[in-house]
Formats: C-alpha cells, structure tokens, sequence
C-alpha cells in the first residue's frame, strides 16, 4: 500500500465557503447570502471582460510561463525592477512557494496566531516548525486584537527562516502601525525572511497604516504579498504576486514555480485590472463606507467589534462560533467560523448586510449571543 508522508496525512482538510446555490435548495429558499470568503460584491470590471474575451483565442496556447507584461506592469506601477517581481497562481501558491524556496525540515516558521489560516500548514508541509506568538488582546477579557511584535520579535531564533506578518491580519481585520512595525523589522536578524503579507491592502483607512512596499525599501530581508483575488476583483482567476527588496530573494521563489500556473486569462485580466486603478479605488471606498455601517450596526447590538482595515469584520464569540455560524446558515446567510474564536463576515453589498444583521437579531433573540 502506498502510503502519503506522515506530515501530509495529518493535514486537515480545506474547508471553503458553502455555495449559496447549494445551500438555498437545501434549506428551501430563493437565495442565499455569502459572506465567508471576502469576495467583492462588485461583478468584473468592464475592461477585465474585454481581456478575457480576447485572450479566450488563444487558450490552445500555454500562458507565458514568466507573465512577462504582467511583471513589467507591476514593477512599473511600484517603481521596482523587475527582477524584483514574482507573480504566482494566488497569493497562498506564493506562500507556498516561500516555504518551498526557504525552509528546510528542523527550520522555522514564525507567524502571529489566531492569523492566516495556511501557515502553518505551509509549515507542516514544509517540515517546518510553526512559531505561534499569541496576538495581543483589545483589553482584559476582549477580543484579539493584533500582533504582539516585540513577542514575535523575541520568538525569532536560529532556526527561522521565515515570519509572515498579516497585516490587515486575517481573520481580525486589525493592523499595525507604522511605528511598531519599523521596530520590529529593524529587530529581525538580517538572515530571517520577513514576508508581509498585504492581501487586504486596499482597504486600509488608516494613514498610521503603513504601506509594506514603502518599509520593504533598504531592508533586504523583506518582501511584501499582494493579491488580485480581492479588492480588484479576480477570485476566480488566481493571481497573486511578491515583490521583494532582494531580486535574489524573487529569484528563490521564482525557482520554485510551478510552470504556467498563472494562466493566460488571469494574466490579461489582472494586467487590465491594475489599468482601471480608479474604478477599484472607488469601489475599497465603497466597500469600506459599507465596512463602517456594518460595524457601527453590530456595536449597536453590543457585539465588542474591533476596528476593521480589511472588507470583513471579526465577531470575537470564543466558544459561540460555531453555533452561531451554523444558526445564521440556517437562515441562509453563510459566514466563517473559527470555532472556539470567532465569526468572520465579509463585508458585502448594503442589502446582503441587511440580511446578515436581520438574520443575526433572529439568532440573537432566541440565544443571546456575548
């Protein structure tokens, strides 16, 4: 019998947000609501639809395995060479990719916990060893908060090789400052990789924010994640890419590519996405409007909601999560659960919203919910 390694059988599986279609026959209801997987509600943008359309002719022909003018694009509009530039099929491949490229079995990974849900299984994977630094509490008794980076700081030792730092983390949506997250860069051993993962980028308010390609400048040892699968609307497409201060850094991560993973179509997309930047730009700023109706709706029903840099919000009911979720699906509104932790909601059009918070006063009145 062929037997998987150890490592990969005690992977859990994947769990993806529920198909509304599917859960709407199930529970006999015209329609659904999905909140769970930080999708825009935006449909395409019209110039990602011309792209498509035209390189749908040429499908019978593999991709350009280096997404040349995507690269050239994306080094353009960040001021970078590109040499400096990785794209990759979604920002969790590159990820991937990173422990690929700079872990060994014995090395480390270090991350802040609760965060992106694929560390440390990229880790594990990997044969790495995941250094979880807790993050620090909003206050006594309230919800998480953000990363504690003196702790991860300190966590940092001779066997790491990576520390993702999410920011706007998910699934809390808090972020750190600008301040806060110098010191720590300055802190990391100059042989320690420092990946900051910036998914949610577009959708940060915060001027105290700061902008990771921005801090990536002189420092050698950081790169920074980006994705088109949200705020520019290509989920669907799978894009991501890295860029990194040290083009022997994107040299690593290159080598590790799996040839022609980005496609043709997520390639033209993405590259006429980055040319509609103002149509995006005015979308985040919907969308995070939106973001601060929704919090102020659930800190009216007492709900201890931290401030939110992402398109979700992070409902911190511990051991209620799963309840909750299940009792909110049951309404056909579907959410994601971190069970024992919390619910995250992605933030959505006004009346899907409307439908998530009517649903949630239903749950609420029948079992109070902390």
């Amino acid at each position: 019998m062929v037997s998987a390694r150890p490592a990969v059988q005690q992977l859990p599986a994947y769990k993806p947000g529920r198909n509304p279609a599917d859960l709407a026959r199930e529970i006999g209801v015209a329609q659904a609501v999905k909140l769970a997987s930080n999708e825009v509600a935006f449909p395409p943008l019209p110039a990602v639809v011309e792209a498509l359309a035209g390189a749908a002719a040429e499908t019978n022909r593999y991709p350009d395995n280096g997404a040349v003018v995507l690269t050239r694009a994306l080094a353009e509009r960040y001021g970078v060479d590109p040499a400096q530039v990785v794209t990759g099929c979604g920002a969790v491949m590159l990820c991937q990719q990173l422990a690929q490229s700079f872990n060994d079995p014995g090395t480390s990974i270090a991350f802040a916990w609760r965060s992106f849900e694929m560390y440390p299984l990229l880790a594990q994977v990997a044969g790495a060893r995941s250094i979880q630094v807790p993050l620090v509490p909003g206050r006594p008794g309230g919800p998480a908060d953000t990363h504690d980076l003196d702790a991860l700081a300190a966590a940092v030792d001779d066997t790491t090789r990576v520390v993702f730092v999410c920011n706007p983390n998910n699934p809390t949506g808090t972020a750190v400052r600008r301040r806060e997250l110098e010191r720590f860069l300055d802190a990391v051993p100059a042989g320690t990789l420092v990946v900051l993962d910036e998914a949610y980028r577009e959708f940060v308010t915060d001027p105290d924010v700061p902008d990771g390609l921005e801090l990536m400048r002189g420092r050698p040892n950081v790169a920074v994640l980006r994705t088109f699968s949200k705020a520019w609307g290509l989920a669907g497409l799978r894009v991501g890419y890295l860029v990194a201060e040290d083009p022997a850094v994107a040299d690593a991560v290159r080598r590790t590519h799996v040839p022609f993973s980005v496609s043709s179509l997520a390639q033209a997309a993405a590259v006429a996405a980055l040319a509609s930047e103002d149509e995006v730009r005015r979308r985040c700023a919907a969308v995070t409007a939106e973001r601060e109706r929704l919090t102020a709706a659930l800190r009216e029903r007492g709900l201890d909601v931290s401030d939110s840099q992402a398109n979700f919000v992070w409902l911190p009911v511990g051991e209620q999560a799963a309840g909750l979720a299940a009792a909110l699906e049951a309404r056909a509104v579907i959410t994601r659960p971190f069970a024992g932790e919390g619910v995250r909601v992605t933030v959505g059009t006004s009346e899907e919203d409307d439908a998530f918070l009517a649903a949630l006063d239903q749950v609420r009145s029948a079992t109070p919910v902390a």
